[in-house]
Order: structure tokens, then C-alpha cells, then sequence
């Protein structure tokens, strides 16, 4: 840390979200250099980040991991931004190729951090954004409008952005492959109650069935294939 870069006072909160525990312990410590009177809360998977902020409903910053289990690619991301639009949320990812990093910041994040970057970088990103500032990997000119999402997935991440927390679950169980009984059971609701959601979430993304649903699913994610195929339900 420079002089010219001094700590922040303030004692934010901010929410890192990885699968790996000690990527998390990583990026608390150097997000902790720039804000050392900060508190901290960790999630590892998408329903405990959304149980953290519900918990926590003043949270400063989010740091969230573009591969998190159930997050579906840039679905978590664009749910975020119309579940809480004055959260700024900073992708963290391996993946800080051109093309994904402009795809996150058009998806709505305010930041793009490289698993690959140094404790420094991450520090001074920290700060940055919690300046208001964007930031992003560093040497990254953009990729041009090759790299955008097209129209289509954009009023996709729109649309997304219209779930509830409890739709949001139960959509991401449905991209990977549940059925209505396994998603009930696994977030301890009755299977008529997942129905319900079915429906409402399909109006909302204004998909036909559960296969239209995932198909919709499937613009928001770097790998398709990972949108695992709708087993049919009975009426």
C-alpha cells in the first residue's frame, strides 16, 4: 500500500461469495489492507449469499465468483442488479479473457477482478470501486461489440432481474436438472409451492415450459451444456 492510496475508514461491509475457502480467506485478507475496519461475511454457495443478505440488508460491497455453483453464469449477476441495484457487485473469475469481462460489466457488474491478480491490485480495485469508480483487469481494452451479449440475452438478464429471492431458487435448481419433488425437498417447501413459482417464474422470463425456461437460462451462461436438460413433469 502507497502513501498516495491510504486505507478507508469507514466500516464497510462486504460480502465474498467463492466455493473455495481459501480463495475467500485470500480475498479477505487484501480486501482487508484497504479497508481494515471493515466486516466481513463469507458465503459459498448461491443461497447462502442470498441468506447472508438477507441477514444483512446494508452490505457495502459484494465480491462474487463467476463460477459459483448454481449462479448459472451472469444469472446471479443479473438477478442482483434488480434485487438490490445499489449494490455494487465485482466479478471475481480465472476467466478475464476480453469477451467475459465485457459481458459481465454490460450483465451489470461494477468491477471485474482476475483470480490471477496480486493482493496490491485487488487492494487498489477495492478502493476504487468503493469510490464509485469501475474497474477492471488490468490491461483490458475491450473486445468490441463482438464481445457483447446480444439483444436477446440482455432482455433475458432484464427479466431475471424480476424474481423474487425464493423464484430465484428455485430457478437455479431448475437449470441443473431438479425436479419439482427434489426442489421442494431441498429448499423445504411443499411441491405445490414450487408449482407456483414454476409458473410465476415462467411468466415473468415469458417462457412457455420448463424446457423454453432453461433454453432462455442458457444465453446468460459461458457454457451452454451447463443447463442440464428439463425432465418432464406431470400436470
Amino acid at each position: 500500500m502507497t502513501l498516495s492510496e491510504p486505507q478507508l475508514s469507514t466500516a464497510y461491509q462486504v460480502v465474498i461469495v467463492d466455493d473455495h475457502p481459501l480463495f475467500r480467506a485470500a480475498l479477505i485478507s487484501a480486501v482487508c489492507a484497504a479497508c481494515p475496519t471493515g466486516e466481513f461475511f463469507e458465503a459459498d454457495s448461491v443461497a447462502t449469499l442470498f441468506d447472508t443478505l438477507e441477514r444483512q440488508p446494508r452490505v457495502d460491497l459484494l465480491l462474487l465468483d463467476l463460477n459459483l455453483p448454481g449462479a448459472h453464469g451472469f444469472s446471479a449477476l443479473a438477478y442482483l442488479r434488480g434485487a438490490y441495484p445499489e449494490l455494487p457487485v465485482v466479478i471475481v473469475s480465472a476467466l478475464d479473457d476480453p469477451t467475459t469481462v465485457q459481458q459481465a460489466m454490460a450483465f451489470g457488474a461494477q468491477g471485474f477482478l482476475s483470480k490471477s491478480a496480486n493482493a496490491d491490485s485487488i487492494c487498489a480495485s477495492v478502493r476504487a470501486v468503493l469510490r464509485g469508480d469501475i474497474v477492471t483487469p488490468a490491461g483490458y481494452r475491450g473486445s468490441g461489440g463482438m464481445g457483447l451479449p446480444d439483444h436477446a440475452a440482455l432482455e433475458v438478464a432484464e427479466r431475471l432481474a424480476q424474481l423474487t429471492p425464493q423464484q430465484f431458487r428455485v430457478f437455479s435448481k431448475l437449470c441443473s436438472g431438479r425436479l419439482n419433488k427434489q426442489i421442494a425437498y431441498e429448499l423445504q417447501i411443499t411441491e405445490a409451492t414450487v408449482k407456483a413459482h414454476m409458473t410465476a417464474i415462467m411468466r415473468k422470463l415469458g417462457a412457455a415450459n420448463r424446457t423454453q425456461t432453461a433454453l432462455l437460462a442458457a444465453r446468460l451462461t459461458l457454457n451452454p451444456d451447463e443447463i442440464k436438460a428439463q425432465p418432464e413433469e406431470p400436470d
